[in-house]
């Protein structure tokens, strides 16, 4: 079966070289939502949706990116009800409501839930027939979504610049993506001030999520010298300047790199995929609604130990990239200083080396879900078998009860 993967995850990654990538239009700076407002003239849309989240309205970023954009001829409407994983019940009450009021345009304000909820909005307006669970892998919607723009108030999905929506279902506790280059923003607007209120958990793990998806793209086999140097910069970015972020919530400077650093590694992992860090990391998601971002900064150090040599080269590029060590000690010291660096960032950001959870009786089933979103999908440095994903569990997982 390993050789019909990486025969499937070769196949792909030519596919992708001769896709017509686009990237969304971007406005950066603390003067990005007055360089929007003037393209909003521009357009011939009349009525937004724009979606979100309860803690962006409660502390007033909604309000205020309406009243930055706000023109005479356009509408705006508003749903603030999208969930941290959004789900499929969340979606559908969003695109009832784009239905009703007339909308014709989307605008995802907030963290990757929200930007992922309005790219999922824009795949029922255009497969109204279809339910989203038939939209699951790659390049099946196919259609041109409505114009959307993404508006990050946290530096960590990259959504704002991916092809990709992640959608869970309460019901079957299943979260996967969706993938099409359809569902790419037209624009993304890059404004620090928007994430200086955000809680330093959330400053903490969304940059830790940036991490991993820069990194995961990095070390797979699917990338390409645009992705790796995408997810090189971005790396770079987030050594210097996520600690400082979380420190000083008011340094602007920090923040618009941060918020480049995501938008550069989501560059990277749309075009190079994740991995085996994020198929585990969903499944905690589905099953017990633990933040992405979170999930992912503390199992990260697990895979990457897991992998073992087969990463230790690219791992060894990455230390010397940010000087962890002296450029002549050997791989191996280079790629453990790298994991080390990832740790000591955890312990900084007080994010802890193992998830808690309830009990482990739902153990073989995320099992199960996490090696059949990885595979044949994820190009990654090792596939792993089942075995290897419950070798994985048992180590991140705590039982607290």
């Amino acid at each position: 079966m390993k050789v019909l993967y990486r025969i499937y995850q070769w196949i792909l990654k030519w596919v992708s070289k001769v896709l017509p990538w686009k990237q969304p239009r971007v406005f950066e700076g603390d003067q990005s939502l007055t360089e929007l407002k003037k393209h909003l003239a521009s357009l011939p849309y009349k009525h937004y949706l724009i979606l979100t989240d309860p803690g962006i309205q409660k502390i007033g970023l909604l309000d205020k990116v309406i009243q930055s954009i706000h023109l005479e001829t356009i509408q705006l409407s508003i749903y603030s009800e999208v969930t941290q994983n959004p789900t499929i019940q969340s979606i559908e009450k969003a695109y009832q409501q784009y239905v009703e009021t007339g909308c014709d345009a989307l605008i995802g304000l907030g963290g990757g839930s929200a930007i992922d909820a309005a790219k999922a909005v824009g795949i029922r307006v255009v497969k109204p027939n279809t339910p989203l669970s038939k939209m699951k892998g790659i390049l099946k919607v196919r259609k041109r979504l409505p114009y959307l723009i993404a508006i990050p108030t946290t530096a960590g999905t990259g959504s704002e610049t991916t092809i990709a929506t992640v959608v869970s279902n309460p019901d079957t506790k299943e979260k996967y993506a969706i993938s099409d280059l359809s569902l790419m923003p037209k624009v993304a607007v890059l404004n620090p001030t928007l994430t200086k209120e955000l809680p330093k958990f959330f400053t903490a793990t969304t940059g830790m999520d940036a991490l991993t998806h820069a990194i995961e793209a990095y070390i797979g086999h699917s990338g390409t010298r645009y992705t790796n140097k995408m997810a090189e910069q971005a790396i770079v970015a987030i050594h210097t300047y996520l600690k400082v972020s979380y420190e000083e919530p008011e340094n602007l400077t920090a923040r618009q790199h941060m918020l480049k650093a995501s938008f550069q590694a989501g560059a990277a992992f749309t075009r190079a995929y994740v991995g085996n860090i994020h198929a585990i990391a969903h499944t905690f998601g589905g099953f017990y609604q633990v933040p992405h971002g979170y999930a992912n900064a503390i199992i990260m150090p697990h895979v990457l130990k897991y992998y073992g040599k087969s990463i230790e080269k690219k791992l060894s590029k990455l230390s010397d990239l940010i000087h962890l060590t002296e450029s002549t000690v050997s791989n191996k010291m280079k790629a453990k200083a790298f994991i080390d660096w990832i740790e000591s960032m955890n312990q900084v950001l007080s994010i802890p080396s193992q998830i808690g959870v309830p009990h482990k009786t739902d153990l073989e089933a995320m099992i199960d879900h996490a090696y059949h979103e990885a595979n044949p999908l994820y190009p990654v440095p090792k596939i792993f078998t089942k075995m290897d994903f419950r070798v994985l569990y048992n180590a991140i997982m705590k039982v607290t009860n």
